[in-house]
């Protein structure tokens, strides 16, 4: 069997691009930002938190008036990687504005929420991905 089949187990130090996708309004909306000032200022512009980066706070890019988007390097194959994604619009469903909808990487959907390390323990969602670049949620 050789070393890249789907089957095989990944090789040490194998990594590859991963692009996040978060489907969510760019602009922080005002009522929000009048309801819940302190979650908003604490959470400043969008961005993701990589675990494999000890979840260091990287900010995505708006791509359009309802997305963000980044592209990460160096995501470990094989081994399951977690994110957190940080909007100051979801202030109003988490008080850390922690989001774990509508979020993709290259182009799956991520549905597995589990905990991150943040302010205490927040949301964030789990896959893994192979030497090919195909995401399983």
């Amino acid at each position: 069997m050789s070393p890249t089949s789907p089957t095989s187990p990944p090789e040490p130090g194998a990594f590859v691009t991963v692009e996040f996708v978060y489907r969510a309004a760019t602009t922080t909306d005002p009522d929000v930002q009048a309801m819940f000032p302190g979650c908003v200022s604490d959470v400043g512009a969008t961005h993701i938190h990589p675990s494999w980066i000890g979840f260091a706070r990287v900010l995505m890019t708006a791509s359009s008036a309802m997305e963000w988007r980044i592209s990460l390097a160096n995501v470990p194959v094989g081994s399951e990687q977690r994110i957190r994604i940080s909007d100051p619009n979801t202030c109003t469903l988490n008080p850390t504005g922690a989001s774990t909808e509508n979020v993709f990487a290259n182009g799956t959907l991520l549905l597995r929420i589990v905990d991150t390390p943040g302010a205490g323990t927040e949301p964030g969602l789990a896959f893994t991905v192979d030497s090919s670049g195909s995401v399983q949620p």
